[in-house]
């Protein structure tokens, strides 16, 4: 009796969820031991133009965002640039812990001499990614050092860096 019973609440919660519907679960991001990036393309024109962890603006509204990393990503060349990943590593200054991070940022795609945001903040829409709420740089109160190897399919890599400041639980600006 008891299973029969378990069973109509596994078809009643099923009927809950729209058939074709998808519930999306992220997938953590964990730290990384090594750079899985190969790409050995001299071709430029891919550039980041800027990378933040701090003191962040919203692009379009100019308004002060929430702290994380933020890049803005130029295509200087005359094709779309598509197949981005991304692998990056945080220093703590004090600790001198490092911590690193790939995705591959399936979808980010930058048209022929247009640049794009890419936002590691766990938010959903066009140029947003995970990040570890857990890392160094939401967890150490020390100064945290960025190092940033952004790839694209056919272009040489492009890299940059930004630095928090010392300090935790960052504030809209």
């Amino acid at each position: 009796m008891k299973k029969s019973g378990i069973m109509h609440i596994l078809v009643i919660t099923s009927l809950l969820v729209p058939i074709g519907s998808a519930m999306a679960v992220p997938k953590p991001l964990i730290p990384v031991t090594k750079n899985p990036i190969v790409n050995k393309s001299l071709t430029a024109g891919i550039i980041i133009a800027s990378a933040m962890v701090q003191d962040n603006v919203d692009p379009i509204t100019k308004k002060a965002i929430p702290d994380r990393l933020m890049l803005k990503v130029v295509n200087k060349s005359s094709k779309q640039a598509t197949g981005f990943e991304i692998f990056y590593t945080m220093r703590d200054s004090f600790t001198k812990a490092n911590e690193s991070y790939y995705q591959k940022l399936t979808g980010f795609n930058i048209k022929a001499g247009a640049a794009s945001y890419l936002y590691f903040d766990n938010l959903a829409g066009a140029g947003h990614f995970p990040e570890n709420k857990f890392s160094i740089y939401r967890s150490s109160a020390n100064e945290v050092k960025f190092s940033i190897i952004l790839s694209a399919k056919g272009f040489k890599v492009a890299t940059g860096s930004a630095v928090k400041d010392k300090g935790t639980g960052e504030k809209v600006d």
